[in-house]
């Protein structure tokens, strides 16, 4: 098998429940992803420290971290996996394509899923007043406190968009750090990265698109001598450590 590049059968079906995330756009003169953002922009935020944008977590641990966002698929298939392998995967939810099935991803928490913040609507933020990114971002913090009874600290923002105003927003929001990937797996099942050399590395992020590609992902992961770490957990510890 050639590493980082397979495609499963079935995916073509699958990937009309989703809504094309991970189809990386960036910040625009912003701070780059993988270093921390700090200071503000020119509202009278130069003293404060705003959440880090990380694509990649710095760590010795050879482990890489999987994440899937919006909450269009609801295969049970998924949560067998996720409950077989003890698999610590991230969840970005967004309240308008995850809500009608919350209690899926009650049952995915269960068994180990972190559930993690994915605005409400999934607008497109770079670019909204203040008031609107807040609402989206505090909005869905809201929606999952009140279904699930925790209060997310890791936000990924819709197709991987943000400006200075969404770290504003996220910060206010209780956000502590803001998500993003360096490899996506994509709904043709090619394995594609943002910058860097074209493998994985301990503390890479990971987006998958297709639940159903996780099983063939986990044994690239594994061919080259990596482990999925919980995401959570070392962003928990150093936020800042990118």
């Amino acid at each position: 098998m050639r590493r980082g590049r397979f495609r499963p059968a079935g995916a073509a079906l699958a990937a009309v429940l989703l809504t094309g995330c991970a189809q990386f756009a960036g910040p625009a003169g912003h701070p780059a992803a993988g270093e921390p953002a700090r200071g503000g922009d020119r509202s009278g935020d130069q003293n404060r420290n705003l959440p880090p944008v990380v694509d990649h977590v710095r760590t010795t641990d050879r482990v890489v971290f999987l994440t899937y966002d919006d909450g269009a698929e609801r295969d049970p298939r998924f949560t067998a996996l996720v409950r077989e392998r003890r698999l610590p995967v991230t969840l970005f939810l967004t309240d308008t394509v995850a809500g009608p099935a919350y209690g899926h991803f009650a049952g995915l928490r269960s068994v180990g899923a972190s559930l993690q913040n994915h605005t409400l609507d999934h607008r497109s933020l770079r670019g909204l007043p203040y008031a609107g990114q807040r609402a989206e971002i505090c909005g869905q913090q809201t929606k999952l406190r009140s279904r699930f009874g925790v209060r997310p600290h890791l936000f990924r923002p819709p197709h991987g968009t943000y400006d200075t105003t969404t770290l504003r927003a996220a910060a206010d929001c209780g956000i502590t750090a803001v998500v993003l990937w360096r490899a996506s797996l994509a709904t043709d099942g090619v394995l594609t990265y943002t910058r860097g050399e074209h493998r994985l590395h301990p503390g890479d992020i990971v987006t998958v698109d297709l639940t159903a590609h996780t099983e063939r992902l986990l044994e690239t992961i594994e061919e080259q001598g990596l482990k999925v770490g919980d995401l959570n957990d070392y962003l928990t510890s150093s936020p800042s450590g990118v």
